[in-house]
């Protein structure tokens, strides 16, 4: 796999995943927690479209608040680009969050860093748009 594939796999499957968590939509809560988390490295930080830094350990206390509380969530990815070299990539990308009448979109630039399996995520930045 390309380090561009290892990018716009990790991208997508989290949100894949993260839209089941919302959903509720999983037969092993323990399982599917620990699958959304392997992708971050342990200093990995996001600045949130509020403007908020949110760290690894606050994002694994804030998981288990929201599991099932979206069931009608849908998340949507779109407009992945990616640049890298061979230590780390940079993904630019668009995710809706639709829940209901109630439309969320944010473009977001994360930082990716790579293994030979993968691609981990580093640092996010998200704005509303």
């Amino acid at each position: 796999m390309s380090n561009t594939e290892k990018i716009i796999w990790e991208i997508e499957e989290f949100h894949r995943n993260i839209e089941k968590w919302f959903q509720g939509k999983t037969e092993n809560q323990e399982s599917l927690y620990k699958e959304l988390l392997s992708g971050f490295l342990p200093d990995f930080k996001m600045i949130n479209g509020n403007g908020d830094t949110v760290t690894l350990s606050m994002l694994e206390e804030w998981l288990p608040t929201v599991f099932g509380k979206f069931p009608e969530r849908n998340i949507q990815v779109e407009n992945i680009e990616v640049h890298y070299s061979d230590h780390h990539g940079l993904a630019t990308y668009i995710e809706t969050q639709i829940t209901g009448e109630t439309t969320n979109r944010r473009q977001s630039s994360a930082i990716f860093l790579f293994n030979e399996e993968k691609a981990s995520w580093f640092h996010l930045i998200e704005n509303w748009i």
